[in-house]
């Protein structure tokens, strides 16, 4: 029985308790997800950035975290990790536009979160219900543009001559490749005399 792949958008649920190996399980979770997907080229960035935001839930609350990872059209992934603990750190409090390079020298937590202002596309936060609920601290990061593989149409003879296709395609090999002058003058000669004398010339009726 034939195999479908899932339709975008996907999401995957993780419910972890609070144990200190929950971030160690977050990354080897989404690393697998994003391999599966055919997303490794942003993995190293985000299981970096959702350990540490399930850390941080780790160490400021005294309940579970849920972590949600969700696509949108295969190319940009949204991380959210929910606590139990309605405060948002001020990191996320000021959003992108207010966002700063560095902590405050002083400052002995939030430091781990700054990974995500250098590597994320962006980032926020949500509580709920005046903040009864805990939050949810998020992040994006978008897929690097795939170009498609460019084809090199071919090219097609207007006397409809496989010949005069072979010795076209064998001197725009020759021009792709970068060989010598001479190489690509020749292939084009034959090219042109193949067309001349093969095309052009008046073909005598031999009875």
């Amino acid at each position: 029985m034939a195999t479908v792949s899932p339709p975008q958008p996907w999401s995957y649920l993780l419910e972890l308790p609070r144990d200190a190996r929950a971030p160690g399980i977050a990354r080897v979770t989404l690393q697998a997800v994003l391999d599966s997907h055919a997303l490794s080229e942003i993995a190293e960035k985000a299981t970096l950035l959702t350990s540490e935001l399930v850390t941080n839930a780790h160490l400021h609350t005294d309940g579970p975290c849920t972590l949600r990872l969700h696509c949108r059209e295969g190319d940009r992934i949204r991380v959210n990790v929910w606590d139990t603990n309605p405060v948002v750190p001020a990191f996320f409090r000021r959003g992108r536009e207010h966002a700063t390079t560095e902590p405050a020298a002083h400052a002995e937590a939030g430091r781990g979160l700054r990974f995500v202002e250098l590597w994320a596309d962006d980032w926020g936060s949500r509580t709920y219900d005046r903040r009864r609920f805990g939050k949810t601290l998020w992040f994006e990061l978008a897929h690097p543009q795939r170009k498609p593989k460019k084809s090199t149409p071919r090219w097609i003879s207007p006397a409809g001559c496989t010949d005069c296709v072979e010795l076209e395609g064998e001197r725009r090999k020759a021009v792709a490749e970068k060989r010598a002058l001479e190489e690509i003058q020749d292939a084009s000669i034959a090219i042109r005399s193949h067309f001349r004398d093969t095309h052009l010339l008046p073909q005598w009726d031999v009875r």
